[in-house]
């Protein structure tokens, strides 16, 4: 959504003006919007307090999402269930709660299904404490009450669960492992992308080499920050794009539904044990397959 400030609103801040000029947005959701880059003014991120000027163009990403959405007999790959703790290997193409053009099928269509209680911290994403792409597969935390979504939520933010991925990237990368530290923010080339920008948040992407293939290098990724894309944004920004992620420049060399890359390790206290749990999801099919192409065609040491 786009508005041009007239001058009946000047010198108000940005976090008041918007509700006035949308009322289906309240003060605290703006804030959680700016937060996520998802507010520019004349093309730039600026923070709430940031006075409006008349002429001032402000554009907003909101996706307006029905609430009723409904529950679906969707199969769902249960790696690991208790009473508070849901943990689902995500297939590619699916995504994870309803959006702008995805009000069925999704993740959170399937739980509501077959879990007769999700935490509701998040009201239109019920038990979902993080995300991962629909085009990544993979593994995904899921809270069956609000004091476990509370629990596991802070687990992120402290640095004390731990999200491993594999993918495969395009190049022979040079070094055995490496450290990326490069803030993300959302592109202002494409508002749907994001991109390395020197405002964006704090975002560090740890990776080792695994194996190297003729022209490819097969990856495992630790996440100390998770933005979104954040794996993604990071191996396209050193030169090494994932294999079949054609938003940020890979070539889908092998025919691929979306980028080669799994969230195949999670590790987490559980919140009432204080135990920490491991569970681990094998890589699918289909990108075994690809492997198994590339070990026809040689491997480098």
């Amino acid at each position: 959504m786009e508005y041009i400030i007239n001058k009946e609103f000047e010198n108000k801040r940005l976090d008041v003006v918007i509700p006035l000029l949308n009322n289906e947005i309240s003060r605290s959701k703006v804030q959680t919007l700016i937060d996520n880059d998802d507010v520019s003014v004349n093309g730039k991120k600026q923070k709430a307090s940031y006075k409006v000027k008349e002429n001032d163009v402000i554009e907003v990403n909101y996706e307006i999402i029905p609430l009723n959405f409904e529950p679906e007999n969707i199969p769902l790959d249960i790696v690991y269930e208790d009473d508070d703790v849901v943990v689902i290997n995500k297939p590619q193409g699916m995504v994870v709660h309803p959006s702008n053009g995805h009000y069925s099928g999704t993740l959170v269509n399937g739980l509501l299904y077959h879990f007769k209680q999700l935490s509701n911290i998040d009201s239109i994403r019920p038990g979902i404490v993080h995300r991962i792409d629909k085009d990544t597969s993979g593994l995904i935390m899921v809270a069956k009450n609000d004091l476990a979504h509370e629990f596991l939520a802070n687990q992120l933010k402290d640095k004390t669960a731990y999200r491993q991925y594999i993918a495969l990237v395009r190049g022979e990368v040079n070094v055995n492992k490496g450290k990326i530290d490069a803030p993300i923010g959302r592109s202002f080339k494409d508002r749907k992308l994001m991109a390395i920008v020197n405002d964006g948040k704090p975002s560090v992407t740890h990776f080792e080499v695994i194996k190297r293939f003729n022209g490819y290098t097969l990856i495992s990724c630790l996440l100390e920050t998770g933005r979104t894309h954040q794996i993604r944004v990071h191996m396209a920004y050193i030169g090494y794009p994932i294999v079949g992620d054609t938003s940020y420049g890979s070539k889908n060399t092998y025919g691929l539904n979306g980028q080669l890359l799994h969230a195949t390790k999670l590790s987490f206290i559980h919140p009432k044990t204080k135990e920490r749990i491991t569970v681990e999801a094998p890589l699918p099919q289909y990108f075994n397959d690809v492997l198994n192409n590339l070990e026809t065609k040689g491997v480098i040491k």
